[in-house]
């Protein structure tokens, strides 16, 4: 029995679908397209998963990833971070989290399964490792979420002090020849910003130098615990 299905099924709360559909953007045109809810909110999910973790096999898991409904395949995520995270001193189970991780990114489909996720995984695993697959992500990645994995992977690195990643995949983004995503330019600044917090001097040189090609949204997220008038000043600059 796959124990970590049956009871996020159990949650499922019809009181609570309207309105997680509108805030995840199910609509047609808009970017949950089609997505499918429980009604079943993180703090419950988070709980689930605590229950549930040491229970849950690899094939449970697949089976979750693949759910039509986006907080089974939370829990699915959420299940792989504990995992990973309690696998300090198993290599082989770490890396075959990453494996797995990367192996069904179509999945992990909105943000809140992004950022929820990827840092615990691939930020984590990467600290010690060669970086360019982030690079890749941000660059190249089929789908805004891949490329979002990209950026938000780094807020591990961050923690850790480590900064040079996020400025240089943060370059890659204002590299791109089509107008980027808002979930995209949020990212993006939300990290910078990040980056501030650890060294604000380092992130004003950066937007000195790149405010006049960032995006509005971009800009706006990465200032926003700048003083008020030195937001102003940034904002008559940006694009």
């Amino acid at each position: 029995m796959n124990v970590l299905l049956t009871q996020m099924l159990s949650k499922s709360d019809p009181s609570e679908v309207a309105g997680l559909s509108r805030f995840f953007k199910t609509g047609p045109g808009q970017y949950g397209e089609g997505d499918k809810f429980l009604g079943i909110k993180v703090p419950v999910t988070r709980s689930v998963v605590k229950e549930c973790w040491k229970e849950t096999r690899w094939e449970d898991l697949e089976g979750c990833i693949r759910s039509e409904y986006h907080e089974i395949r939370l829990s699915a995520l959420l299940t792989l971070v504990q995992i990973f995270s309690h696998a300090k001193k198993s290599p082989m189970v770490q890396k075959r989290c990453v494996d797995f991780y990367l192996n069904h990114t179509e999945f992990v489909n909105n943000w809140d399964l992004v950022d929820l996720s990827c840092y615990e995984i691939l930020g984590r695993w990467l600290l010690d490792k060669d970086r360019s697959l982030l690079y890749n992500l941000a660059r190249n990645g089929r789908t805004i979420w891949e490329q979002r994995i990209g950026i938000v992977s780094t807020l591990q690195f961050i923690r850790k002090g480590e900064l040079d990643d996020t400025y240089a995949i943060a370059e890659i983004f204002l590299n791109k020849p089509e107008p980027l995503h808002d979930l995209l330019q949020k990212a993006v600044g939300w990290m910078l910003r990040e980056a501030g917090k650890r060294d604000m001097d380092r992130l004003r040189q950066w937007l000195d130098i790149n405010r006049q090609r960032m995006p509005r949204t971009m800009l706006r997220y990465a200032i926003e615990k700048f003083p008020e008038e030195e937001r102003n000043a940034y904002k008559k600059v940006g694009t």
